[in-house]
C-alpha cells in the first residue's frame, strides 16, 4: 500500500455506521448544541493526539503488527499478548460481527428478512470480504479505496443538501427543550460514544510490512485520515442540528435517516440505508484486512500456533488467520454473543491505548531510534494517557459489573500466556 491506499484505510475503517447513528448516544448526554459539537471536536483531538503517538512508533517499528509490537516492545510479551488476546476473542473479532449485523439490518430496508435471514446475510459479506482480502492486500485495499472514495463523496452530498435543502426549516440549531445542564460524567459518558464513532483508527499499523516505506506512509496516513475524518464528523453533526431540533436527534436511532426524510419527503431514508450499506461495507472491508496481520505477526514471536503465521505460496496473505477470523466473528453472529462481549470490552481497549503511550515515554528514556516525532511531546502524549485512564474509570464507576466483566475476559488471558510459556516449542508448532 502506497499513501492515498493507506490513508484510505485509516478514512475507511474509521467511518462505518457509527456517524449515522452515534450523535443521539451523545446528544442524549450533552443537552445543548455547543456542548455536542465540543464533545465531537474533543473525540477528534484526542484521536488526533492517539494518532501522532502511534505514528511516532509506527516510524520506529515497521513490522506488522501495530499495537501488539508496540506493546510488546515496551512491556514485554506478557502485555503484548493479551492485546492480541483480547482483539480476537472479543474486540476485533467482535466489531467485525457488530458491522456485519449493521449491514444485514438495513439490507433488510430493501429485501424483507427475518432474523435468520440477517444472520445469513451478516455470515456472508464476513465471507466474501475474508475472501477478498485472502486473494492479497491489493486486492483488499482496492476494494477499501473505492468504497471510501464513495462514501466521502456521499458525506459531501449529504453536507451540501443538507445547508442547501434545509434552509426551508423555520428555526436552526434548536437546543433542547429541558432545562438539564451539562454534568462532567454526562460529557464523559458522552466523550466515550463520540470516541467509538473514531474507533479503528489505530488498523492501518497493523499492516507495516505491506506497505511501502512505512515509516513515512504510516505516520502521514494516520495525520492526513485523521483529519479528514474530524473534518467530517464536525461537518455531518452541525448538518444534523442545522436541520433537526437537538431534542429529536437524541431520540432518533437513525439520525441520518431521519435527516434525508426532512429534506427529501418519506423515502429519503431509502437513499440513506443505501449509504450506509455502502459505508459499512467498506469499513468491514478494512477490518477484516488488518486483524490477521496481528495474529501472524504473534505466531511468529511464538505466541500463537505456527500455523497460523504461514503465509499463502500464491497471495503471500496471513490465509489461515483470515480463515480462523473470519470462522469466530461468524460464529459471534450466529450466536448473538457479540452483543455481550463487544459492549463489556470494547472499553478496555482504552487500557491499552494508554499503555501504548506510556511506552512512548519508555522508548524515549531508552532512546530507541526512530523517523518520525510526535508533536507535542510529551504534554499532548501526557494529556492522552490521563484521558485514556479517566474514560475508563469512569466507565468503571457509571458500570462496575459490567467493567469488571469485561476485564476478567481480558486478564483471563494471563494464565493462558503462563501456561503457553511451559509449553515445549515443538508442541506449539503443530
Amino acid at each position: 500500500m502506497g499513501l492515498p491506499r493507506a490513508t484510505a484505510m485509516v478514512v475507511g475503517t474509521i467511518i462505518g455506521a457509527s456517524i449515522f447513528v452515534q450523535p443521539s448516544e451523545i446528544t442524549g448526554r450533552v443537552p445543548s448544541v455547543a456542548g455536542v459539537l465540543a464533545v465531537w471536536l474533543v473525540s477528534g483531538g484526542l484521536t488526533l493526539i492517539g494518532a501522532l503517538v502511534c505514528a511516532e512508533l509506527a516510524s520506529t517499528f515497521t513490522r506488522t503488527g501495530g499495537v501488539y509490537v508496540y506493546l510488546r516492545e515496551s512491556f514485554g510479551p506478557p502485555v503484548g499478548f493479551l492485546w492480541g488476546w483480547a482483539m480476537f476473542w472479543s474486540m476485533h473479532s467482535g466489531i467485525i460481527a457488530a458491522i456485519a449485523v449493521v449491514f444485514a439490518r438495513y439490507t433488510g430496508f430493501f429485501v424483507p428478512l427475518g432474523d435468520g435471514g440477517a444472520k445469513v446475510v451478516a455470515v456472508g459479506v464476513i465471507v466474501l470480504l475474508s475472501a477478498v482480502n485472502y486473494a492479497g492486500v491489493k486486492h483488499g485495499s482496492g476494494v477499501q479505496t473505492l468504497f471510501t472514495a464513495g462514501k466521502l463523496a456521499a458525506i459531501v452530498l449529504i453536507i451540501v443538501a443538507g445547508f442547501l435543502l434545509g434552509g426551508r426549516v423555520p428555526d436552526h440549531f434548536v437546543g433542547a427543550s429541558g432545562d438539564a445542564g451539562i454534568t462532567l460524567g454526562g460529557f464523559l459518558t458522552a466523550l466515550v460514544a463520540g470516541l467509538f464513532a473514531f474507533g479503528g483508527w489505530h488498523m492501518v499499523t497493523y499492516n507495516a510490512e505491506e506497505t511501502i516505506a512505512p515509516e513515512r506512509t504510516i505516520p502521514r496516513a494516520l495525520i492526513f485520515g485523521t483529519l479528514i475524518v474530524t473534518v467530517s464528523y464536525l461537518a455531518m453533526n452541525t448538518v444534523y442540528l442545522y436541520v433537526l431540533p437537538l431534542d429529536a436527534v437524541a431520540q432518533s436511532t437513525r439520525v441520518a435517516a431521519d435527516l434525508a426524510d426532512s429534506l427529501l419527503g418519506f423515502g429519503g431514508g431509502a437513499v440513506m440505508s443505501g449509504i450506509v450499506m455502502f459505508s459499512t461495507f467498506g469499513a468491514l472491508s478494512g477490518i477484516v484486512l488488518a486483524g490477521p496481520r496481528v495474529y501472524y505477526s504473534m505466531a511468529q514471536d511464538g505466541l500463537l500456533f505456527r500455523w497460523v503465521g504461514v503465509l499463502h505460496p500464491k497471495f503471500q496473505t496471513p490465509h489461515r488467520a483470515l480463515v480462523l477470523q473470519g470462522v469466530w466473528a461468524s460464529v459471534l453472529v450466529v450466536t448473538g454473543t457479540f452483543r455481550a462481549l463487544f459492549t463489556r470490552v470494547v472499553y478496555t481497549e482504552w487500557i491499552f491505548f494508554g499503555l501504548m503511550t506510556v511506552g512512548l515515554f519508555l522508548l524515549r528514556r531508552r532512546a530507541v531510534e526512530r523517523a518520525y516525532s510526535a508533536w507535542g511531546y510529551p504534554w499532548l502524549p501526557a494529556i492522552f494517557v490521563v484521558s485514556s485512564f479517566a474514560i475508563v474509570l469512569n466507565q468503571v464507576v457509571t458500570d462496575p459489573a459490567e467493567s469488571l466483566e469485561g476485564l476478567l475476559l481480558v486478564v483471563a488471558g494471563a494464565p493462558v500466556y503462563y501456561l503457553w510459556g511451559r509449553t515445549p516449542s515443538r508442541e506449539r508448532s503443530a
